[in-house]
């Protein structure tokens, strides 16, 4: 009895020792339990509302995702800071889309207060009916200081605005290509006499902005290819600065010899541009706001010289001309082969300097670049060219 007794009491107390232990561990366990869940709540609150980012263009565009238009260097003040857009994104039965960023801060500064207002706006669709307007909104886009999209991207960019012309699959039902444009505008101060220019962080953050719109734009579209667009190579730069007339002609090419006045010839100056086998550029801008003077283009990719092909005409410009295309007092514009490509030469500006020859100059100095026959009459004479 005695020894069963014992023998029942030691059992006893085993069997409470491990019961003890396992209440123990069921409690630390329920304590590392309730700690993984504490985290998971507190990192669920950090990562989730907490951490939501805002979109624009159709989605295109991610807030702080790299150009500065979207993070808080878009900011110059500190007292008031606002970020807003206004959109309406293409469809497959509407290929036409656009879309708005204000970004608008300002700042008290010795009892002044500073504003800033910047605008960006993205469309999508094609380019301009109107022969003139469309070829205004060409150049201004290829001309004045742009250069090539990098990686063959039919298109151009500047610190303030670009051009991409969409691939093939996106044309319209008429065969027009379909492009997207970015353009971003400062709003002035009542007192600026000079136009302030947006800054959206430079060339490559603006082609980052155009390519990520143009990839949206087609997907919501419906036409958008296996591979989004992209680009990884450096945007090119500018082959010189601006530089005035008191010793070259412009853009260093010759013929081009304005003649200007001694007033204008102090406020003109001229800007080499892009110098490619695509595109060539030169501009001519007079007073402190910039204003045209000329713009000059070459364009030989294909899918930009798209956008020209139909308002070349069906024959040629005048007597002695190669290739087909127009004189008019606005434009001049001229479309022939070259190095075994459609080629378009294309000059606005001022009326009174048009029949100067300077056209006929430009087109015989690129296309003497690009090894093929003169386009203009003075240099063509006596020489069968290409057709």
């Amino acid at each position: 009895m005695t020894g069963e007794s014992r023998a029942g009491r030691f059992g006893r107390a085993r069997a409470f020792g491990r019961g003890l232990i396992r209440t123990r561990r069921r409690a630390v366990t329920s304590g590392a339990v309730m700690v993984v869940l504490v985290a998971g709540v507190g990192t669920w609150a950090f990562q989730g509302p907490l951490a939501s980012k805002d979109h624009y263009c159709w989605g295109a565009w991610e807030q702080d995702s790299g150009p500065d238009i979207l993070g808080d260097a878009a900011f110059t003040g500190d007292d008031a800071r606002s970020r807003t857009s206004k959109e309406a994104p293409p469809t497959s039965g509407k290929p036409t889309g656009s879309c708005t960023l204000a970004v608008r801060s300002s700042r008290v500064y010795s009892g002044d207060e500073l504003v800033q207002d910047t605008t960006v706006t993205v469309k999508y669709g094609r380019a301009p009916k109107d022969a003139g307007t469309r070829l205004t909104w060409l150049s201004d886009h290829l001309g004045n200081g742009a250069m090539p999209l990098p990686d063959g991207l039919p298109g151009a960019v500047a610190g303030a605005r670009g051009l991409l012309v969409l691939p093939k699959r996106c044309d319209t039902r008429d065969g027009r290509p379909t492009a997207v444009t970015l353009d971003a505008q400062e709003r002035p101060e009542p007192d600026d006499v000079i136009t302030r220019s947006p800054d959206l962080g430079g060339s490559r953050m603006v082609t980052e902005l155009l390519v990520k719109a143009a990839n949206k734009g087609m997907e919501k579209a419906g036409c958008a290819p296996a591979e989004p667009l992209r680009t990884t190579s450096p945007v090119l730069t500018l082959p010189e600065k601006s530089e005035t007339f008191y010793s070259d002609p412009a853009c260093r090419i010759n013929g081009l010899d304005l003649d200007l006045d001694e007033e204008l010839e102090r406020q003109a100056r001229y800007q080499v541009g892009a110098v490619t086998a695509d595109v060539q550029s030169c501009s001519v801008r007079t007073g402190r706001a910039d204003v045209q003077f000329l713009d000059a283009l070459m364009v030989a990719h294909p899918r930009i010289d798209a956008l020209l092909k139909d308002l070349a005409g069906d024959k040629a410009p005048a007597r002695g001309w190669r290739g087909k295309g127009v004189l008019a007092s606005d434009h001049q514009l001229v479309r022939a082969r070259c190095a075994g490509r459609p080629t378009t030469f294309l000059m606005l500006g001022a009326p009174a300097y048009a029949a100067k020859g300077h056209f006929a100059a430009f087109t015989d100095a690129v296309s003497q670049r690009l090894g093929c026959a003169a386009v203009a009459p003075a240099a063509s004479a006596g020489t069968e060219g290409e057709h």
